[in-house]
């Protein structure tokens, strides 16, 4: 198990949103339900920088800064997500799970918090 994205877990984070809430993806019929995007300068085991879902926010952003409170680990794949929310807030695993449904549904993964 690759540990690089639990050292952001409890930490606040800057994520800049490169697919924000309500936009499709750029080659897959995947609608962002969420922002999505990264944090800037962190490149994740998969050679990009690491990737975000940020929750608790109902109107697209440009860039978030939250804390993070789980990770997406994805057990066939090596690119692992950060669960960002504003501080203070805090989701379960299954609500998490079913907010990330609409990407994560093409891999196995679990949410580690």
């Amino acid at each position: 198990m690759n540990d690089y994205a639990t050292k952001f877990l409890d930490k606040i984070v800057k994520v800049k949103i490169d697919r924000p809430l309500g936009s499709k993806h750029p080659k897959h019929s995947i609608y962002y339900s969420v922002n999505y995007g990264y944090v800037p300068g962190e490149m994740a085991p998969d050679g990009e920088e690491l990737d975000a879902y940020v929750l608790g926010i109902f109107e697209p952003v440009k860039e978030f800064v939250g804390r993070c409170i789980a990770v997406v680990y994805r057990l066939n794949d090596d690119d692992d997500k950060l669960i960002v929310v504003p501080d203070g807030i805090s989701y379960t695993k299954d609500q998490i799970s079913s907010l990330v449904e609409f990407q994560e549904r093409f891999f196995e993964s679990i949410i580690i918090k």
